[in-house]
């Protein structure tokens, strides 16, 4: 094995061995739920089957082989009272690469992966699962291997990549280099720009280990993977309260409805229970009836899931599969699978080539309200013996679009420094971004110098507009600016549009070097990302500005894997 060479840490040191950090477990799930009776007690579980019951399945990952360190999350770390030291470590190494026999007590000697139900859209689906009933479905290749208490707060760390699980459906179970150091970068990403994440705590390729998948040749305008591609097999190991998923609720809701076992209704109770203890403990009353506190988690999800969305629509990303699987129970983003984020702008960008309009930029609220309308099914069949608290809960469903539209709002307004509300003055801009063809990090951030004409929001148009546009531009902007005169001093509008809209984004064309050069062994450009993105709202260096505040090359304007992807990875 080779070990890391890690940059310099501001992190804490109070853990700073292997046995410290094993001594941090305190495994919540795997004690309080119920484990698949069918499973093993040893983990030894790695091909697809049928989970008919049971909140989890033991099961243990399947260890790189010749692991290498790409890169760990310094600021993670910090956070978790870690040493960076620990990355050095040898245990600690085979750990986060797969390999569970390091385990040591009171650590178990195995991790757990949990089934889920899919619903496409709004629409339950069982027709890809290899049984034909759903009962294959669920963490394919993530697995969580740890859950314990840092500084306080409690943390599950999760496998991405770590081998077959029963839910596998057949394939192996690993996760690419490349699709590995774009959700590691990503996740830290969004959580420097405020947004609520999963985190990342550290990336491991195999050295000996590649797997084969569908990808992209250079600068291919296909829609879909042209060619086959051997890659190096990594695990990203990502960070969260829990990985509780609308679809867990889901699959419990549904085996109640149809009485699948005799401890169905059971179940379902307690994952609500146990998403109740795990994401809002210190938001829900404990004193108050069950059926009370479902009503509360309804309010306090729908909430979190507003609050996220408009985040993402705030600094442009657009997740691509938004299904009720890959929306987190706890509020926060999950999955970075299909994920983009909106350089020129277009209402419709969707980077995922399997997505449709239905998952696109701004139809992101829509596919909220589906994913709120399937957690608002699953907890409805708790209380269909409770009319007062049932009719609560309705009431939270069918006022979801407005109180989305109305956070949406007063978003837009956040982004041009208003004080209150102008939706037609927004949806002007949005018109004139279009027919502009606008980078929609650059003209925001411009709009933040609070330009009375239109010549410093050039830098961020794809195209040279006409007289005509340039006129409307004008126009808008003198209207901006009389809504502006109530709403602060404007070194004070400038400070807070900048605090909203950051410097710098995503630009998937950067993130493919990156990822390249990493096959290759050199992680030099990994961790300049890390660098670059730490800060996403301080303007960054002339030099790193020169390479990362750009506007998207000409050549990489419908180049597969740039523009857009496949789901492969």
């Amino acid at each position: 094995m080779t070990g890391p060479m890690p940059a310099s840490s501001s992190a804490s040191t109070s853990t700073q061995t292997f046995c410290e950090f094993a001594g941090h477990v305190d495994y919540s799930l795997i004690e309080t739920l119920h484990p698949d009776p069918e499973s093993t007690a040893t983990g030894d579980d790695h091909l697809a089957r049928q989970v008919t019951s049971g909140h989890y399945v033991p099961v243990t990952p399947t260890p790189l082989a010749e692991p290498q360190y790409v890169a760990h999350s310094d600021s993670l770390f910090s956070e978790l009272g870690l040493s960076h030291e620990l990355v050095a470590d040898e245990s600690f190494l085979r750990l986060f690469s797969g390999d569970i026999s390091v385990a040591r007590a009171p650590m178990r000697p195995y991790g757990w992966a949990t089934g889920y139900a899919l619903s496409i859209y709004g629409t339950e689906y069982d027709q890809q699962c290899p049984f034909g009933n759903g009962n294959g479905y669920g963490d394919g290749r993530a697995i969580s291997i740890f859950e314990g208490l840092f500084e306080g707060q409690r943390w599950e760390m999760q496998l991405k990549g770590g081998g077959p699980t029963p839910y596998c459906r057949g394939a192996d179970g690993r996760a690419v280099l490349r699709s590995s150091v774009r959700e590691f970068l990503a996740q830290e990403f969004m959580h420097a720009l405020g947004v609520p994440t999963s985190r990342s705590l550290t990336l491991y390729v195999s050295q000996e280990e590649n797997v084969r998948r569908p990808w992209y040749s250079d600068a291919s305008p296909s829609m879909d993977p042209d060619i086959l591609v051997d890659n190096p097999a990594a695990i990203t190991t990502r960070v969260a309260p829990s990985f509780l998923r609308v679809g867990q609720l889901e699959l419990f809701a549904r085996r109640a409805r149809r009485e699948a076992h005799p401890k169905a209704h059971q179940e379902l109770q307690m994952i609500v229970q146990h998403l109740i203890e795990r994401n809002y403990r210190e938001d829900i009353d404990h004193s108050l009836p069950f059926t009370a506190q479902v009503v509360q988690l309804a309010r306090l999800f729908r909430e979190r899931l507003i609050n996220l969305v408009c985040h993402w629509m705030r600094v442009g990303y657009c997740q691509g599969n938004f299904n009720s699987d890959n929306c987190a129970a706890g509020g926060f983003t999950l999955d970075y699978g299909p994920f983009g984020f909106c350089e020129l702008f277009d209402p419709r960008f969707q980077p995922w080539t399997g997505g449709g309009i239905h998952f696109s930029f701004l139809n992101q609220p829509k596919a909220a309200e589906t994913n709120y309308r399937m957690f608002w099914s699953a907890l409805k069949t708790l209380l269909k013996d409770h009319p007062a608290e049932t009719a609560e809960l309705d009431a939270l469903h069918e006022s979801f679009s407005g109180a989305m539209q109305a956070e949406l709002e007063a978003m837009w307004a956040r982004k041009l420094g208003l004080a209150s509300v102008a939706a037609e003055l927004i949806g002007d801009l949005l018109q004139l971004m279009v027919a502009s063809k606008a980078d929609y990090t650059l003209v925001f951030r411009e709009l933040a110098s609070l330009p009375k004409e239109i010549t410093p929001l050039k830098r961020g148009f794809y195209v040279p507009g006409d007289a005509q546009l340039e006129a409307q531009w004008n126009a808008w902007l003198t209207r901006w600016h009389q809504q502006l005169s109530g709403s602060g001093e404007p070194e004070e509008i400038t400070a807070a549009m900048q605090r909203t809209n950051p410097a710098i984004t995503w630009r998937e064309w950067l993130i493919a070097p990156a990822y390249e050069q990493a096959a290759r062994g050199d992680y030099s450009l990994v961790h300049e990302l890390q660098t670059v993105f730490r800060n996403p709202y301080e303007p960054l260096s002339p030099e790193l500005a020169a390479r990362y505040d750009q506007l998207k090359p000409r050549e990489f304007f419908g180049a597969g894997g740039i523009s857009h992807y496949s789901c492969s990875s």
